[in-house]
């Protein structure tokens, strides 16, 4: 089995995870939360889903494990937010979208301790947040946000800073 679980993590019995049958691990720290009704799906590469102690994650999240997700320690993450580090291959129109597979990765995600981020969030592959950033409810990501900033908005933009 490729699913790990701390004793004193909290899965909801209403959340979702799949088993990888590509051999992905995913792995849920100490301390952590996991809440009704997030999915966690090994889709679209064979990246490892691992997420550190005292983790929060709300309501209605969907992760999609692609080319991996890691996720620090202390780390809140607000309802409904999405995490897709994986990019479908489109360019020929003479064959179906779904029957392209998928680009080559761009890093996955990396989530460092000490992050929060606000509700509806979308995270893209070559995501990377930095120790105490903050990202505001609504904001779609790629790319690295510096440490401490405080980050809103489509598009994305700096709105202040912890202190």
């Amino acid at each position: 089995m490729t699913i790990q679980i701390a004793d004193s993590a909290r899965v909801s019995p209403l959340a979702d995870i799949e088993d990888s049958v590509r051999g992905t691990r995913i792995v849920v720290g100490a301390h952590s939360v996991i809440d009704s009704f997030v999915k966690v799906k090994p889709a679209g590469g064979s990246g490892d889903l691992i997420i550190g102690a005292h983790v929060v994650i709300n309501s209605g999240c969907v992760l999609y494990t692609g080319q991996g997700i890691q996720i620090g320690n202390h780390v809140a993450i607000a309802a409904n937010c999405t995490f897709a580090p994986v990019n479908h291959a489109y360019k020929d129109k003479s064959r179906l979208i779904r029957e392209q597979g998928f680009l080559p990765g761009k890093g996955g995600i990396v989530i460092e301790d000490d992050v929060w981020i606000g509700a509806n969030c979308v995270l893209l592959d070559g995501t990377i947040l930095r120790r105490g950033c903050v990202l505001g409810a609504g904001s779609v990501v790629r790319g690295e946000l510096s440490a401490y900033i405080v980050y809103a908005g489509q598009p994305l933009r700096v709105v202040g800073e912890r202190q």
